[in-house]
């Protein structure tokens, strides 16, 4: 066990480490040259716009919700979970030469999409683009009973106002006279009916 630990495991490490290593620099260099062509691909991208957007939407329906999910939102953890997914869906951008997409598919199924997230998401970014916004459901009107207790609040705002409208009436007549000795009446506040 000593000799495992003391000549086989280190020169296993070394393997891998170099091979992450220039992994991530391949990636990082990958990443560079993407980002310099961004111009070029938006520019690819708005003349091509009108003629994408029907295979764009028909691929998205027809990926996973997980992908559904990371177009919309994208996250690096979304992303490392879906690496497959993810592949098959820049795949099938690539199918209809979507810009951009091929340079990222090539990227990330050399280094993986982990590392090339920042060209993926760019690219999310412009699918999304095509997808339709969801409305939130608008909510269902509010029972009677509520209706009702609006009401009776609305008609207690009402008496308030009046009150104090009341009050400032009485307050301007005592400055301009003698003092009031009545207080304002107090007025009862409406209960709300109960169902």
């Amino acid at each position: 066990m000593g000799y495992w630990k003391s000549k086989v495991l280190p020169k296993i490490k070394k393997v891998f480490e170099k091979d992450s290593t220039a992994k991530k620099a391949a990636a990082a260099e990958a990443i560079k040259n993407f980002d310099e062509s961004k111009e070029e691909i938006s520019k690819e991208y708005e003349e091509k716009r009108t003629e994408l957007g029907p295979k764009v939407i028909e691929i998205f329906e027809a990926s996973t919700a997980e992908i559904k999910t990371l177009v919309k939102d994208p996250k690096e953890a979304g992303l490392k979970k879906q690496t497959t997914s993810v592949q098959k869906f820049l795949d099938e951008l690539v199918k209809i030469e979507f810009p951009g997409s091929k340079v990222v598919s090539e990227a990330s199924s050399k280094f993986g999409p982990a590392y090339v997230s920042g060209p993926i998401f760019f690219v999310f970014e412009k699918v999304s683009t095509f997808i339709p916004v969801e409305e939130k459901a608008v909510e269902p009107p509010a029972p009677e009973t509520k209706t009702e207790e609006a009401t009776s609040s609305t008609e207690k705002e009402i008496v308030v106002e009046e009150e104090k409208k009341t009050e400032v009436v009485a307050a301007e007549a005592s400055e301009k006279t003698e003092p009031v000795a009545e207080p304002p009446a107090k007025v009862e506040e409406a209960e709300p009916p109960k169902p």
